[in-house]
């Protein structure tokens, strides 16, 4: 029920946004579906093939995090955009969140823990998506 009710909450905020960009650039919705599905592949394809354990990037992804968010509400209380750099540091980020839950899934999650392993996937997915959406309609322009 939880993961449904966040699916949900995830498409309520991401439609509009969806809308609007399919709007002004017309196309770019596909264009970073496309390369998000090819970014999560490679990342879960080489995970999964190396079968590496991830889980060293946790405290370097929980520091990295807090320090976007930290960037992310400077950006709104002062009125600056940080431009492409920032949306290729977030789309790393993404990725090195995607390594790690995909690890995790892989090697330490227990069977009866799926909605958790695919809550937290799907979170990273939708924020790397929503990166190289931006990053598409900039290069659009």
């Amino acid at each position: 029920m939880g993961l449904g009710l966040y699916v949900v909450a995830e498409a309520i905020i991401f439609l509009p946004l969806l809308w609007m960009a399919d709007r002004l650039a017309p196309g770019t919705t596909q264009t970073a579906g496309i390369m998000t599905l090819t970014v999560f592949g490679g990342l879960t394809l080489g995970v999964f093939l190396t079968r590496q354990d991830f889980s060293f990037l946790g405290p370097v992804l929980c520091i990295a995090g807090f320090a976007a968010l930290g960037f992310i509400i400077a950006g709104i209380i002062f009125h600056f955009n940080f431009g492409l750099v920032f949306s290729f540091a977030m789309v790393a980020l993404a990725s090195g969140y995607i390594l790690y839950y995909t690890s995790n899934i892989m090697l330490h999650y227990r069977t009866d823990q799926h909605v958790a392993a695919a809550l937290a996937l799907f979170a990273a997915v939708a924020l790397l998506f929503w990166y190289i959406l931006r990053i598409v309609m900039v290069s659009r322009d």
